[in-house]
């Protein structure tokens, strides 16, 4: 049998990271840590190594986009998550690494095939 992926879950907001949790769980992914704020969410890349990060753009301390360029040279997958879809912030996403985008709100059947993609 397969181990599931092991994910990081970045979201300041405390209510939607809780139901992304849940969704991954639900679909058979181990939750292994959870951040409210991009430094927390380097700082568990790095003692977790995770095979996957599901992370909001906008977070205090370091956003998404600048956690995802530290994370990115770790090798870790990351799925950024937000509320905006503008095209500019769709680019900084790719260019720092971000092998996925999905905007808020959102329902599992959005979420887990962009998993899937990263």
């Amino acid at each position: 049998m397969q181990e599931p992926l092991r994910v990081v879950v970045a979201e300041d907001e405390a209510l939607i990271r809780m139901d992304v949790v849940a969704t991954l769980q639900e679909a058979g992914y181990e939750v292994v840590g959870e951040a409210g704020d991009g430094e927390e969410a380097v700082r568990l890349a790095i003692e977790l190594v995770p095979d996957l990060m599901i992370m909001d753009i906008k977070m205090p301390k370091l956003d998404g986009i600048s956690a995802a360029e530290k994370i990115s040279e770790l090798k870790i997958p990351v799925v950024l998550v937000t509320a905006f879809s503008q095209a500019d912030l769709v680019k900084r996403a790719a260019d720092a690494g971000a092998m996925a985008y999905v905007t808020k709100p959102f329902k599992p059947s959005d979420l887990l095939p962009a998993i899937q993609i990263a």
